[in-house]
């Protein structure tokens, strides 16, 4: 019997190590999973050749000459074919031996290989062959499937391989259940693969692709919709505000008033919080658009129902951030059991890896004994020191900086399932989140704090002449005005020898795994490895140097700020900056998050190109955080014109949803649901999340109504093995924290 996990070389013999050594295929499941990489067609006009390509013709033999060779011992076969609607193609062998009997002048054949050309003729070195009868027709359909190469096999030797084991195959194991194939219009999975390794047109080959893609799309909603359903089942304490407690007390001297989104989300989230089941929600918005608002007044409706509220941030900047706003903004609500505090207040921890060991002391006896109802802190929080009273909130910052292990430990420090929010300030296009985040609800905040002042950006060439000093007489103006800048550096420290834009031994950070404060989301356009070497990427250091010594910036304050920074020195230079002691500020990608300047208008990124367009968006909301217009100057030495496009389409839009299907656009999809995690098992195949968005929700719609029906799937076992083999643990977890 022949089935999925038969061995290849109970089947083809010969061609089976080749495939292995080679592919790693050695099943049956396996070979049938090598899609072809594309399609040629049958052609029998040789004019049209072109040195380089594969091709695949039919083609009558019109001379054969076997030989010696002249300079090395053994003979060689020359045969010159015609095609049938004309041109000529030379035809050699090394070693005819085999061939000269059977490529005599008169017979027809299908010829397939890589064109190469010799004394000014195309021809085929060795190709693959089948002879054709008299008369006979090209009876396979109008295309040639062409595979990846394999050493010591031709392309004609494996579509003879997956012919023979398709003939063996009476079914394959179909994830996809019979109801839904029906109702979706989809071929079966043995169907679409012949549709794909034995292509008859051009139509069946685009059938074959869509099932492929629904199929991809359908195993990864059903693993979703399964863990939503666990989530669900788990219980909890509901988290309710009381009445004149802290969150009522906090609305009331709020010296802003909310966005309809914000109070929106924020109805949402009580709603959630309410239940007693565990809330698990995606809050994704805007640069700016008021996300810790909305996190704090969650945490304070916690904190009134007598738990406890956690929040991760990723870097040590970004927490202290978190805990300086959280503080300012609740005032004497802050200081509860002090002088001075509320008699209804709290207190806010800080906990980090690099605290003093006095304060790391302090802050451990508040959150372990109750008295800080909020605890800020970065990994720092998931060490096993680390207790609490009672945690019923965790909000994770950024989740894509974290793995799910680390959420799950902080989530192992209460005594029940705690409630989680999850907040980015990436744009997610909706097919990007049904797909990475469908076990969550998912809120979106669009809109922007009234009083916002929008932000201009422009692409600033460097190698033109006169450009880079106008940049610098541009930032002296605006100190001059009476606003900030930040100038932001790639690297931290010159380093000639390297100019790939990776901050590689320059990042020290508390782990695991380490903060990557200074790392540029890197970003090189198709064919950047066949150009030269850039020059060195510029260094914090070395940029800081230079402006101290620019004559434009004379009485100008500089700071500098990036991770290898202790501690207290970083929070010192940030310190200065938002009180005005530092006009600008000369940093890595440190500031990406969290940080908040009102008085901050400008920003000049150097080496732009080599930033990922997220994360150049995720830098430029820094400024522009109060009423005045903000301004970002994304400089760049490149000439290479699909980068500029790309910077271009940054400058030309602030809208971060439209900004992120442009992301998405340009990076291999593969990348975002973890395929370099886990080798390349749980990629996508054949689905473009943007593309085929009306297939991916489909998808969705059927695998959530088959889990709701069938949540441990007994009744679709090829479903429930899909899932497993697709998803296994390391990518879930990818999913979880992408």
């Amino acid at each position: 019997m022949v089935d999925p996990t038969t061995s290849l070389k109970r089947l083809i013999g010969s061609a089976a190590p080749p495939l292995e050594k080679a592919r790693g295929l050695r099943t049956v499941e396996d070979l049938l999973g090598f899609w072809p990489r594309r399609y040629t067609p049958y052609d029998s006009d040789l004019s049209t050749l072109r040195e380089g390509e594969y091709a695949v013709v039919v083609a009558r033999v019109r001379t054969a000459n076997a030989r010696p060779m002249k300079y090395r011992k053994g003979r060689i076969l020359t045969v010159v074919a015609a095609g049938e609607r004309g041109g000529e193609l030379d035809i050699t062998f090394f070693k005819p031996h085999g061939h000269e009997d059977r490529l005599v002048p008169g017979v027809r054949a299908v010829f397939a290989g890589q064109v190469s050309s010799f004394n000014g003729r195309m021809q085929l070195t060795h190709p693959g062959y089948e002879l054709l009868d008299e008369g006979e027709d090209v009876d396979r359909g109008e295309l040639v499937p062409i595979y990846t190469r394999v050493p010591r096999l031709q392309n004609w030797t494996i579509m003879r391989s997956v012919e023979t084991v398709l003939d063996a195959l009476d079914e394959l194991p179909d994830p996809i259940p019979a109801p839904v194939r029906a109702a979706r219009d989809l071929p079966s999975r043995l169907v679409a693969t012949r549709m794909l390794h034995q292509p008859r047109t051009r139509g069946g080959v685009e059938a074959g692709r869509r099932r492929m893609r629904y199929e991809e799309a359908f195993v990864l909603q059903s693993a979703l919709a399964m863990r939503r359903l666990d989530g669900s089942r788990e219980a909890t304490a509901p988290r309710v505000a009381r009445p004149g407690g802290l969150l009522e007390a906090f609305d009331a001297r709020m010296p802003f008033e909310l966005t309809e989104g914000q109070r929106a989300v924020g109805e949402q989230i009580a709603a959630d919080l309410a239940r007693d089941v565990p809330m698990h929600r995606l809050l994704q918005g805007e640069v700016g658009s008021g996300k810790t608002v909305v996190a704090l007044r969650a945490m304070l409706a916690v904190v009134d129902s007598g738990a406890q509220a956690a929040i991760l941030a990723p870097t040590e900047v970004l927490a202290a951030q978190h805990h300086r706003s959280i503080t300012t903004m609740l005032g004497d609500l802050a200081e509860g059991g002090l002088l001075g505090g509320s008699d209804i207040g709290t207190r806010v921890a800080l906990l980090t890896g690099s605290q003093s060991t006095k304060a790391r002391r302090a802050a451990l006896l508040q959150a372990a004994s109750g008295e800080a109802g909020l605890v800020v802190g970065t990994h720092a929080l998931l060490e096993a020191s680390v207790q609490f009273a009672e945690l019923g909130l965790v909000v994770v910052d950024e989740q894509h900086r974290f793995g799910v292990e680390q959420r799950d430990v902080l989530r192992s420090k209460a005594q029940q399932p705690p409630h989680v929010l999850v907040m980015t300030a990436t744009p997610i296009p909706r097919t990007v989140a049904m797909t990475v985040f469908g076990d969550m609800e998912t809120s979106t905040l669009r809109e922007l704090p009234r009083g916002r002042a929008p932000i201009t950006t422009h692409v600033v060439p460097e190698h033109l002449p006169g450009w880079m000093p106008r940049t610098w007489q541009r930032v002296a103006e605006e100190v001059a005005g009476g606003g900030r800048v930040y100038v932001v550096c790639p690297r931290i420290h010159e380093d000639d020898g390297a100019a790939d834009g990776a901050d590689g031994a320059d990042l020290v950070e508390e782990g695991p795994p380490p903060d990557a404060d200074d790392e540029p989301e890197q970003w090189e356009a198709p064919g950047a490895e066949d150009r030269p070497a850039r020059p060195p990427l510029k260094s914090v250091l070395r940029v800081a140097a230079e402006l101290a010594e620019n004559p434009d910036l004379r009485g100008v304050r500089l700071g500098v700020l990036h991770g290898q920074l202790p501690p207290e020195e970083k929070e010192a230079v940030m310190g200065a900056f938002a009180r005005g002691d530092l006009d600008v500020l000369v940093s890595t990608t440190v500031i990406e998050v969290g940080v908040d300047v009102p008085e901050a208008t400008a920003m000049v990124i150097l080496d732009a190109d080599r930033f990922g367009v997220s994360q150049l968006h995720q830098l430029r909301g820094r400024v522009g955080r109060g009423g005045r217009p903000g301004l970002c100057l994304l400089v760049t030495g490149t000439d290479n014109e699909q980068t500029r496009e790309r910077l271009e389409a940054v400058a030309a839009t602030t809208d971060g949803f439209r900004l992120a299907r442009l992301d998405l656009t340009l990076r291999r999809e593969g990348d975002i649901l973890g395929a370099r995690q886990s080798g390349g098992r749980g990629s996508l195949r054949f689905l473009s999340l943007l593309r085929d968005e009306e297939l991916v929700v489909m998808a969705h719609e059927d695998a959530f109504a088959v889990v709701a029906q069938d949540p441990s799937l007994a009744a679709h076992p090829d479903l429930a093995v899909a899932v497993a083999e697709r998803l296994d643990e390391e990518q879930a977890a990818y999913l979880e924290r992408s």
